[in-house]
This record gives C-alpha cells, structure tokens and sequence, in this order.
C-alpha cells in the first residue's frame, strides 16, 4: 500500500468548512491540542506505519 496523495475529498469545503468551525473560537494552545488531537485520530484510522512514515516524510518536506 502507498500514500494516496492524489486529491480523495467528496467535499473539500465542507470539510475546510468544518476546520475553520472547529478552530474558530480557541486559542492558540487550544487550536495546537486539537490539531495533535486530530493527527492522532487520523494515524490511528490509517494504522499502517509505512503509510504513516511516507506522510511524515512528505510533511517534512521544505517547499
């Protein structure tokens, strides 16, 4: 299995949409814990770690 790294949304705005909600009233701290929060989750849905590795690599990735 390989990183899907190729436009996969059914609906891009709304969940921009729902990330901008999410973040809209906190704090700095507070907006920090929630994206941790929300990476984590996520890791955990994908599970595999040469999945997780690739995107680390690709995060990583000065542009």
């Amino acid at each position: 299995m390989k990183l899907n790294v190729e436009a996969n949304f059914t609906d891009p705005d709304a969940f921009y949409a729902s990330l901008t909600d999410l973040h809209r009233n906190l704090d700095r701290q507070q907006s920090e814990s929630a994206n941790a929060r929300l990476i984590l989750l996520l890791a955990n849905h994908i599970g595999d770690l040469t999945i997780l590795e690739e995107a680390l690599t690709i995060a990583g990735e000065v542009k």
